[in-house]
């Protein structure tokens, strides 16, 4: 199978292709951001790099071969978190309509091209409803706690039959919590302690109350942010004492092979990650991919420019 991945990050799709037992020929990556860039080299160096996917017009390649298109625009005016600068379809998130035209061209030359196309649940209803007429399809919803230790709701909407699932799996941090971990990842301010509940304790500190906001190791962890360094960081109660989890633990909450990321600083580590997909997720909406439904019928080859 050859496939097209439009902000591919850190090639996330690539692991889950792998994991879900896919052959890929070739996978071709469009991205911009270095670190994300150098993670995806240390890890899969045969991967064709495209570049800047406004820039889609001028790639050389035969989009006749294409049998798979994958993507997650940037959902930074799309999610409700971002309240304060929310545009939705207008904003930084428009960059989605590059994705619907680059899907329009590869069905020109491959009517049965399959696509998978991602982002966050936290969208406007308005916003939701102009991805489906632009793709064709419904979006469906998933939560990443059926496959991992964390909370992580996202839509997902293919041409392609997959089935969700609602249960949650039984993993929690505790599960993916490394030992022994250094000092510098602990704070040293006081916190006030609440009890075995999902946000077990708060730092007392300045800023906004989210950053506070301490896990028990008993529970699944919310969303990872996508924001770098300092309080901004996820946190878990750890023996008693609170800390920010380390680069590893959260790979492992997106479901990727430890020190999948090792080669840029924490900081990057964390925007990476938080960027990224999880990986189980994926996986298991690719099992539902047959090769021989994904076979490229294309159009005249000659015609692919």
């Amino acid at each position: 199978m050859n496939v097209l991945s439009l902000f591919d990050g850190i090639s996330c799709g690539m692991v889950a292709l792998e994991r879900a037992g896919i052959r890929v020929d070739k996978y071709y990556a469009s991205e911009i951001d270095k670190n994300a860039i150098k993670i995806s080299e240390k890890n899969y160096p045969g991967i064709v790099r495209l570049g800047d996917v406004t820039k889609w017009r001028e790639w050389e390649i035969d989009w006749t071969s294409i049998d798979l298109l994958i993507g997650g625009s940037p959902c930074q005016s799309l999610s409700i978190t971002q309240s304060k600068t929310r545009q939705g379809l207008d904003g930084k998130s428009k960059l989605f309509f590059y994705f619907v035209d680059v899907l329009n061209h590869v069905k020109f030359f491959n009517p049965r091209v399959k696509f998978l196309f991602e982002n966050v649940a936290s969208m406007t209803l308005e916003s939701k409803k102009a991805i489906e007429m632009c793709l064709g399809v419904p979006l469906i919803y998933q939560n990443s706690n059926a496959f991992v230790a964390q909370d992580r709701p996202r839509f997902y909407g293919t041409n392609f039959v997959w089935s969700t699932v609602k249960k949650e799996c039984h993993l929690a941090l505790r599960d993916i919590m490394e030992k022994d971990v250094p000092t510098s990842f602990f704070y040293n301010c006081e916190f006030d302690y609440h009890g075995d509940i999902c946000v077990a304790a708060t730092l007392i500190m300045k800023g906004h109350d989210i950053l506070k906001r301490v896990h028990s190791p008993n529970f699944k962890c919310h969303t990872l942010t996508t924001c770098g360094g300092g309080n901004t960081q996820k946190k878990v109660l750890d023996n008693g004492k609170p800390r920010k989890l380390t680069p590893v633990e959260y790979e492992r909450l997106q479901g990727l092979p430890d020190n999948y990321t090792s080669c840029v600083s924490n900081t990057s580590r964390y925007t990476a990650l938080g960027n990224g997909w999880t990986v189980d997720v994926i996986a298991h909406i690719f099992k539902n991919l047959k090769e021989t439904e994904i076979a490229c019928t294309g159009c005249n080859p000659a015609q692919a420019k």
